[in-house]
């Protein structure tokens, strides 16, 4: 019986365990998506205790604490940062088999050092431990990531972010390169007129236009994609329901813009119009500037309304969503493509069932330009543990190119969450190492060792044009 997370945890075979070791274990890393704050990467930030580089913000356990019928006071709440983390113990014990009791571990051994198992028993010890640490030099923002050879990072940034912490990143730490990533979800959102409207009064501020027309609406968001391009941005992201692909004029978009400017709400129909016009306008302007465009789909957001006004979005309520893909992610793909305007291009999915139709839908649009022009991103957000990933790796296999991915990324909010691309790593030398030694594929360590090293690397750092 192998121990508990042992240096050869997810190696089950001898082959699994020279690819990890020989070509996968000390590769840098490249996070092309996340959410890091930049503020505090900037300012080399140093936290005040593991709750609040651990817990605070991390929606992933509190949905597991509300499993565990922890109360809100204890997650989001008034409690002392001590009570939360407690109540966070105890509930690591019951999440066996979910992937926060392996990368809850795996944080604690690789950044701190702990081989303990985290319960309440030994929640104090932990604690005081990683505590007086965090007061280190090495345990500020940018010790953590230069022990995780984080070599890229690319945030998630609104349109109407100044970017005056990126600029100052540049300017202090230019051997990390932290980018930003140009997300004009806000920008769409035309539901409720009152958001939308507040929303363009800073993006009047943040472009110096008065956003008096359409046209004008459509100047200041492109005033702020050349903006993020002077500052070093070459990522677009889009977090979407699903694509929308409707027929529009440019009347309609008038009319539509100014029904909402005006503070009525509008239709359904009006609402998937004007988002099919701005999503390819974007991708336009991501195929100019020779951008990667990313797109994110099938996440069902803010279920709970009741939660949503007391605690806002991204605070755990959340799921998956089953929406009709496949026709309309066709459709504006290849809107782009028939004009040859299509830039390179990452979509991922978060509900299983759309596996394989993603893994056969980039092969419509891989057009030998570039090796792997067209990608399936990493298994994402409720996807991203063991047998997510091993379904869209082996998806991915038989139906693409495997050794053309780009692999792992964090989409986290975490500077503790850089083991998940460990953890990709170990899984995917785990099915490598399977294979070789059953047979399926040669024991051939060169070409095989190279192909690691491309997906958990090399592709990545090739396929983006960063300067």
């Amino acid at each position: 019986m192998k121990n508990f997370l042992d240096n050869d945890f997810l190696l089950n075979t001898e082959s699994a365990k020279r690819l990890y070791h020989d070509h996968a274990a000390a590769l840098p890393i490249i996070d092309y998506h996340c959410h890091l704050p930049p503020q505090e990467i900037a300012e080399n930030h140093r936290f005040g205790n593991l709750t609040e580089i651990w817990l605070r913000g991390d929606h992933y356990k509190w949905r597991a604490m509300r499993f565990n019928g922890i109360d809100e006071s204890f997650i989001t709440g008034e409690k002392s940062d001590w009570e939360k983390f407690l109540k966070w113990a105890e509930t690591v014990p019951y999440t066996f088999r979910n992937p926060l009791y392996h990368w809850s571990h795996l944080e604690l051994q690789r950044y701190f050092g702990i081989d303990k198992i985290l319960n309440p028993e030994t929640a104090k010890e932990i604690y005081e431990i990683c505590n007086h640490k965090l007061q280190t030099p090495d345990f500020y923002v940018l010790g953590l990531l230069k022990s995780m050879k984080v070599e890229v990072v690319c945030t998630t940034d609104d349109p109407t972010d100044s970017l005056e912490f990126h600029q100052k990143i540049k300017r202090q730490s230019p051997e990390l390169k932290v980018l930003p990533a140009f997300r004009p979800d806000r920008a769409m959102a035309i539901a409720d007129p009152a958001v939308f409207n507040k929303y363009l009064e800073k993006l009047e501020e943040s472009s110096n236009i008065t956003v008096s027309t359409f046209q004008l609406f459509l100047d200041a968001l492109k005033n702020r994609h050349d903006f993020f391009h002077s500052i070093g941005c070459r990522v677009s992201d889009h977090g979407l329901e699903q694509f929308y692909i409707k027929k529009w004029t440019i009347s309609e978009l008038k009319r539509i813009f100014e029904k909402v400017r005006a503070g009525n709400i509008p239709e359904i129909e009006e609402i998937e119009i004007f988002q099919s016009a701005l999503l390819l306008q974007f991708a336009e302007w991501d195929f100019e500037k020779n951008w990667v465009q990313q797109f994110h789909v099938g996440a069902l957001r803010n279920n709970n309304s009741r939660m949503l006004r007391k605690l806002g979005p991204d605070t755990g309520w959340d799921s998956i969503g089953d929406f009709h893909q496949a026709k309309s992610m066709s459709n504006f793909l290849n809107q782009l493509d028939k004009e040859n305007h299509l830039a390179r291009t990452i979509l991922y999915n978060n509900n299983p069932a759309d596996n394989e139709m993603m893994a056969t839908m980039i092969g419509n649009f891989n057009d030998g330009s570039v090796a792997g022009k067209v990608q399936w991103g990493s298994a994402w957000w409720f996807l991203d543990q063991k047998e997510g990933m091993t379904k869209q790796l082996n998806a991915l296999s038989n139906m693409g190119l495997i050794s053309r991915f780009i692999g792992m990324i964090t989409d986290s909010r975490s500077f503790l969450s850089y083991p998940r691309h460990e953890y990709f790593r170990r899984i995917l030398c785990g099915l490598f190492g399977e294979e070789i030694e059953n047979g399926e594929l040669p024991n051939d360590p060169d070409w095989t060792g190279k192909m690691i090293r491309d997906i958990c690397y090399y592709n990545a750092r090739s396929f983006f044009n960063w300067q």
